[in-house]
């Protein structure tokens, strides 16, 4: 065996093409709309992907303000045929695809016996169902081209699981699961594959928020998720260069990364460590280097 290629290789040669072909689901705002920026900063082309036209629809412009180009698509990710009939619409506008990028996504929150198994559908039918079927319909167009990249958006809730999110994390879990397998499947055929395990950011997510739970509230989820440090446009920049460099795992927050190292080394500290978690980050995060001068 051979010495591994060095780091700037990477950057050299990176997984996603210029000016990428992509389709992003759940794009008429948050990380969707984010990532579709950041692709039409590469001057790609992006297929955007949302039940709301209206946000969709906004995203296009910024697409194309930002020097890219941008189609409109209504889909419901949850429903099969929907995802098949954007498979279609996407390689009629696109003529090729180089990303897909699987991040349409709810939240649902309560202890496991009391929230209402609709909620449950609800959240698997979108959160888990959804990349199955991106997955499933964009995949074989991938490996028919030999070449191409997904972009499973999963959470860091899919590595450590905190109470009263156990719909949410469950289908954040599966789609960890679901990544590993197909980059496994997809080894050395020119496609890849990355799943994404963010921290708390400010998504909009809270605010379609399913919560049947004394102890969390909307409220609380959206406040979390406005103290992060990295918000969506950097964790966008961040799983895109993932996927240039062809990474398995990104994770984009300090937090994150504390969080999954914990878990590998004492999966019963992480409860109790949680509460402490922005101290530990803080220790975490490499101090600025002082100035030669």
């Amino acid at each position: 065996m051979g010495p591994a290629p060095p780091l700037d290789s990477w950057y050299a040669h990176p997984m996603l093409a210029n000016n990428p072909r992509a389709v992003v689901t759940g794009a008429a705002s948050g990380l969707g709309r984010a990532i579709a920026l950041q692709l039409g900063a590469r001057g790609g082309h992006v297929v955007v992907c949302d039940i709301d036209l209206g946000g969709a629809e906004t995203t296009k412009q910024l697409v194309e303000a930002a020097g890219g180009r941008a189609h409109v698509e209504r889909c419901d990710v949850a429903v099969a045929s929907d995802v098949e009939h954007l498979r279609d619409r996407a390689l009629a506008v696109l003529g090729g695809v180089d990303l897909v990028v699987n991040n349409a996504g709810v939240a649902v929150a309560g202890a496991i016996g009391t929230v209402p198994l609709a909620n449950w559908e609800w959240i698997v039918g979108i959160n888990l169902m959804g990349v199955v079927h991106g997955c499933h319909f964009f995949v074989p167009v991938l490996q028919a081209q030999g070449a191409g990249h997904v972009l499973n958006v999963a959470s860091i809730a899919g590595v450590t699981f905190p109470p009263q999110m156990g719909p949410y994390c469950a289908t954040k879990a599966a789609v960890v699961a679901l990544t590993e397998c197909l980059a496994g499947e997809v080894q050395g055929t020119g496609v890849g594959a990355t799943v994404l395990c963010p921290y708390f950011f400010a998504t909009g997510l809270h605010q379609t928020a399913r919560v049947d739970s004394a102890r969390i509230s909307a409220k609380q989820l959206g406040s979390l998720m406005k103290k992060s440090k990295v918000q969506a446009d950097e964790v966008a920049r961040r799983a895109l260069q993932a996927c240039d460099r062809n990474e398995l795992y990104c994770f984009p927050h300090t937090e994150a990364k504390v969080l999954q190292l914990l878990k590998r080394l004492s999966p019963r500290a992480v409860p109790v460590l949680l509460p402490r978690l922005e101290q530990l980050a803080k220790l975490w995060r490499p101090r600025a280097r002082p100035s030669s001068r």
